[in-house]
């Protein structure tokens, strides 16, 4: 619809010449053109109404590109392995998700679809100019490539600064974010103005590489209009010279000037094609880039129904890339319904081990089993339904407490929210806060203790009523009493659940029916 509104637009465009000719003819003889006059009137206003139709409908197309752009850039992102996301800056990512998908859709709209149109002025106003002075149009028209070409070398350069630009651009946000997170940080050390240098000397490395391709780009249509200028100069010149020797009238001189200024136009605006080209196919390059990542691998297709919670570890081995091996050929089994603590050195892989039963991370080598079978001939939603986790890092949503416990349970009720707070022993504390459950707890709970954190993160683990639990320092956070009395009332959440506790702390490992000792990719049990 944009497109064709536009080659509407272009034959009314290409029709103003056309009058002006018939009305300095008229005028030439004598006579007042008042219905041409009031005809181009009313093309004008036809002319109107269609640059109100362009300018809604581009503009609708845009909002639609941005937002469903947006919306699968963002779903791929989000089914991307976490070791993808754990190898980028979330500034990196983020530019993706704004910079380039605007990029991208203000060329689609701004530059490729008027493109049609624009050559259908260039080609109509050709076509016109040679209909009245044959050799005068087919000059011009050798004359149009070759202008082009010569804006083409210009441009050349586009490319690698748009690359440059938006890479340092996304540094820039990178900063920003991670600086943002790390503000409490930044003030206990007093780094605040070390880190304001950092970020403006970014800026200004964008503003220098974006100035640098201003400078291009603005050049661009100035010279394109100047060109222009001359040539209509030129036409001015050689169409006097018609009207002396007889072989050009008034009226045709004024058409042939006025298409002559009607070229120079979209001459300009395809001058600053390619640069707008260059720019995009940078923006389109990551996104293709980003959407031909592979997604987390996920072809199970097995029922999972009931689970009683047998995990076993068989020959698994496993590394992080560029890194040592952590484990070799691990054998590991826990009965189902049993508690097994896993302690160890820091960067052993006890974290490893329950990312390998999420499915965060898939071994190398060996398998692991849930119930006897393969846990990758389940599909991921269905496996990690019937897993909780509680991490050391609780990852909280700037939200209220009920939405944060009710995240583990889709369309959780009231009810169920307070029985799981009750169930992780959160619910008197949360009772106390200003709006209790409708309480803002803030980014990543700021405005909770470590222990309130955990309590939530427990509750929305809870809420899914998992067959297997796991605890990754869930007591971290908690002060020796604290750790004690979570502990205590931990005891009857764990009954009849598969539970892997993963901590150094002695009370946490107290909980365990076996106690485990991660060392050098070995399990050995603790007596």
């Amino acid at each position: 619809m944009a497109t064709f509104l536009l080659l509407v637009d272009s034959v009314v465009t290409l029709t103003m010449p056309w009058f002006a000719g018939r009305v300095a003819q008229s005028l030439l003889q004598g006579l007042v053109p008042d219905t041409l006059l009031l005809a181009w009137l009313a093309i004008m206003a036809v002319q109107a109404l269609l640059a109100f139709g362009n300018n809604v409908a581009l503009g609708q197309i845009s909002a639609h590109v941005v937002a469903d752009l947006g919306s699968r850039v963002y779903d791929h992102l989000q089914a991307l392995p976490l070791s993808w996301h754990q190898e980028r800056k979330r500034g990196e990512i983020l530019a993706l998700l704004t910079n380039d998908v605007w990029r991208l859709s203000g060329f689609l709209t701004g530059t490729l679809t008027p493109l049609l149109p624009l050559l259908f002025t260039c080609a109509g106003a050709l076509i016109l100019l040679m209909r009245i002075q044959p050799w005068i149009g087919l000059a011009v028209a050798l004359g149009v490539p070759l202008l082009i070409l010569i804006l083409k070398m210009i441009t050349r350069q586009l490319r690698p600064l748009a690359n440059a630009s938006l890479r340092e651009d996304a540094i820039k946000y990178g900063i920003a974010e991670q600086n943002l997170a790390s503000l409490p940080i930044i003030k206990a050390f007093t780094r605040e103005d070390e880190e304001s240098a950092r970020y403006a000397a970014q800026g200004n490395t964008v503003r220098d590489l974006e100035v640098r391709q201003l400078r291009i780009t603005s050049a661009l249509t100035p010279a394109v209009r100047w060109v222009g200028a001359a040539a209509v100069l030129g036409l001015l010149w050689l169409g006097s010279h018609g009207i002396a020797t007889g072989t050009l009238s008034a009226p045709a001189l004024v058409s042939l000037l006025l298409y002559g200024l009607l070229l120079t136009q979209p001459v300009s605006q395809l001058a600053g094609v390619y640069g707008q080209i260059q720019i995009a196919r940078g923006s389109a390059r990551r996104l293709l880039d980003l959407l031909s990542e592979s997604r987390e691998p996920d072809s199970g297709q097995r029922p999972l129904h009931s689970v009683r919670g047998e995990i076993a570890f068989e020959s698994v081995a496993f590394s992080y890339p560029g890194r040592p091996p952590l484990f070799a050929a691990i054998d590991w089994r826990v009965r189902a319904g049993e508690t097994v603590a896993i302690t160890g050195a820091n960067g052993a892989g006890k974290s490893t081990l329950a990312q390998l039963v999420m499915r965060f991370v898939d071994p190398l080598a060996g398998t692991i089993t849930l119930d006897g079978v393969d846990l990758r001939e389940f599909s991921l939603p269905q496996l990690r339904a019937r897993i909780g986790l509680v991490s050391q890092n609780v990852l909280l949503f700037n939200a209220t407490v009920a939405h944060n416990i009710g995240y583990g349970r889709y369309a959780a009720s009231q009810e169920q929210i307070e029985q799981a707070a009750r169930a992780a022993h959160a619910h008197d504390f949360i009772s106390q806060l200003p709006l209790a459950y409708e309480t803002i707890i803030g980014d990543e709970g700021i405005r909770l203790s470590g222990g309130q954190k955990q309590r939530i993160a427990l509750a929305r683990a809870l809420i899914k009523d998992p067959a297997i639990l796991i605890l990754d320092e869930a007591t971290a956070m908690f002060d020796p009493e604290g750790e004690l009395g979570f502990i205590a009332e931990c005891r009857d959440l764990l009954e009849k659940r598969t539970v892997i506790i993963i901590s150094h702390r002695p009370a946490s490992l107290a909980l365990a029916n076996r106690v485990l000792r991660l060392e050098q990719g070995e399990l050995a049990e603790v007596h």
